[in-house]
C-alpha cells in the first residue's frame, strides 16, 4: 500500500527525499555557487600580501617549532622564575578574590532567590564584567596603575567575578527547591538557608568551577603580560622579541605544565568532595 501524503517530510515515513526549494532550481544552485567563487576570488585579490615576507615567517616559525625539541630553561633561567612567580601570585589572589566576590553576586543574579531589583542589577553586574576582553581591560588598567602585576591581578579579578557569578547562579537557579522551601518552613534564617540548601548543593560545582578558572588565569596571565600586565607574559614576549625562540619554547612548556597540574588536581578535588 502506498504510504499516505500526510506522512511525507515526517520523521519514520518512506517518502523520498526532495530538494529544498532553494537549490531546486538548476539556474539559482548555479548563480549561488559561481557568486560565491567570484566573492572569493575578488577577496583574495584584493589581499595585499607580501610573500617574501611570509616566506621569511614560515622559516622563522619553523625554528620556533624546532626550539620546542631543546627549550633552554638555563639561559633566563631568574627570568623565567621571576615572570611565573608573578604569575602564579596573580593567578591564585586573582582567583581567591574573585571567587568570594562572586558569591554574593551569583546569589543576587539567580532570579530563584533575589528579588527583581536585585535580581537585574547584578545581572547587569555581570554582563559589564564579561563585556571586555581580558586584553582591553588589561590595557585601560595599565594606563591607570602602571606596568606591573597589580594592573594584571585587577584584570584577572574581573574576568573571575563575571565568569564564576554566571555560571554559579545558573547553577543555583537549577538546585532542588524542596530543600529551600523545607528550611524556610522551619523557620532558618537566610543565612542557613543559603548554608545548608544552596552552598551544599553547589559545592562540588564550585570547586571545580573555581580550579578551572585557576587555570584560565594563568593562561590570561601569560597573554595580558605582553601588554605590560607583568606575569610570565611579560617574560615570554621579551623571548620572542629577542628571537630567543629556545627560551620562549622553555617558557611555553613551563606553562603547560601548570595547566595541565590544575586540571588533574580539578578532578582529584571533584571526586574527593562528591
Amino acid at each position: 500500500m502506498p504510504s499516505s501524503p500526510s506522512l511525507a517530510g515526517k520523521p519514520g515515513s518512506s517518502a523520498p527525499w526532495q530538494r529544498p526549494p532553494f537549490i531546486r532550481s538548476r539556474l539559482l544552485r548555479w548563480t549561488l555557487i559561481l557568486g560565491t567563487l567570484l566573492y572569493l576570488m575578488l577577496a583574495l585579490a584584493s589581499l595585499d600580501v607580501n610573500w617574501s615576507r611570509v616566506s621569511e615567517g614560515l622559516m622563522r616559525g619553523w625554528r620556533f617549532v624546532a626550539a620546542f625539541a631543546q627549550p633552554d630553561f638555563s639561559s633566563r633561567w631568574g627570568d623565567i622564575v621571576i615572570g611565573f612567580r608573578e604569575s602564579l601570585t596573580m593567578t591564585v589572589t586573582a582567583t581567591a578574590v574573585g571567587v568570594l566576590l562572586s558569591l554574593p553576586v551569583a546569589v543576587g543574579a539567580a532570579a530563584n532567590l533575589a528579588p527583581k531589583p536585585v535580581y537585574l542589577c547584578c545581572r547587569a553586574m555581570i554582563a559589564a564584567a564579561r563585556t571586555l576582553n581580558e586584553i582591553i581591560v588589561a590595557i585601560f588598567l595599565v594606563a591607570m596603575f602602571g606596568f606591573g602585576p597589580f594592573a594584571g591581578f585587577l584584570t584577572l579579578t574581573l574576568a573571575t567575578i563575571g565568569f564564576m557569578a554566571k555560571l554559579l547562579a545558573e547553577d543555583i537557579e537549577e538546585i532542588s527547591h524542596g530543600q529551600l522551601e523545607a528550611l524556610r518552613a522551619s523557620g532558618a534564617s537566610p543565612l542557613q538557608v543559603l548554608d545548608f540548601a544552596v552552598l551544599s548543593q553547589v559545592l562540588p560545582r564550585l570547586v571545580g568551577l573555581s580550579l578551572y578558572r585557576l587555570d584560565i588565569n594563568f593562561r590570561e596571565s601569560a597573554v595580558i603580560g605582553i601588554v605590560g600586565a607583568g606575569g610570565i607574559g611579560a617574560t615570554l614576549n621579551t623571548a620572542m622579541d629577542r628571537y630567543e625562540f629556545n627560551t620562549a619554547a622553555a617558557v611555553i612548556l613551563v606553562i603547560i605544565a601548570i595547566v595541565m597540574l590544575a586540571e588533574y588536581l580539578s578532578g582529584w578535588l571533584r571526586e574527593r568532595i562528591q
